[in-house]
């Protein structure tokens, strides 16, 4: 009896569902990611054999860069807004709405309050230009506004569990002076424990 063989035909693999899952995970991504922001400053740190890594969240930075300009950044965009309004209401600088949600989401400060208005309004290259044409944050004994950002920040702080990580990240062009006098800025706010930032030294 002969036997009754069955027709081949190729198997189909419907590839709908990976299709539409690889867009989910595309979409996913392109909505939760937060790109970081662009640096105000850069500063070639010194280099050492120290292998601790500062911690990426509840960290306030101090940077100095090769010209002796000082700024500073800090995590939380509540506490951002809350420490910008006790320096508004301080110095007597008034900020938009706008303004106001632009400094939420800034990497860094880098100019005196009265100017900060004006930085605000600018977009890319022309903040950059801006920056070189002012002196950074004052922190002399006549006029010192970093002693009054680190000052409100420490006030405003939002996690208490995990208070704010101090870092100075010093430019190895820096003047010394001016590292020494930001130290002694910190110890005027009660900050006597912060870290150096520095680049891992090659073996």
């Amino acid at each position: 009896m002969p036997k009754i063989k069955m027709p081949k035909s190729t198997p189909s693999i419907d590839m709908t569902p990976m299709v539409d899952l690889g867009f989910l995970l595309v979409t996913f991504f392109m909505l939760t990611t937060q790109f970081r922001p662009e640096e105000v400053a850069t500063a070639a740190t010194p280099t050492s054999i120290s292998e601790l890594l500062l911690p990426e969240k509840n960290m306030m930075l101090l940077t100095v860069d090769k010209t002796n300009k000082v700024f500073y950044s800090f995590d939380g965009q509540q506490t951002r807004k809350d420490v910008l309004m006790e320096m508004s209401a301080k110095y007597k600088v008034d900020f938009t709405e706008e303004q106001i949600h632009k400094f939420e989401n800034i990497s860094a400060v880098g100019v005196p309050i009265g100017a900060l208005p004006g930085w605000l309004d600018l977009e890319g290259p022309d903040r950059k230009k801006y920056i070189e044409k002012q002196g950074g944050i004052p922190m002399d004994s006549t006029n010192n506004e970093l002693k009054d950002w680190l000052y409100f920040s420490r006030m405003n702080e939002r996690n208490i569990t995990n208070p704010y990580r101090v870092a100075i990240k010093g430019d190895r062009d820096a003047n010394y002076k001016t590292i020494k006098r930001l130290m002694k800025v910190l110890e005027e706010v009660k900050v006597f424990k912060f870290n150096l930032v520095t680049e891992m030294k090659t073996k």
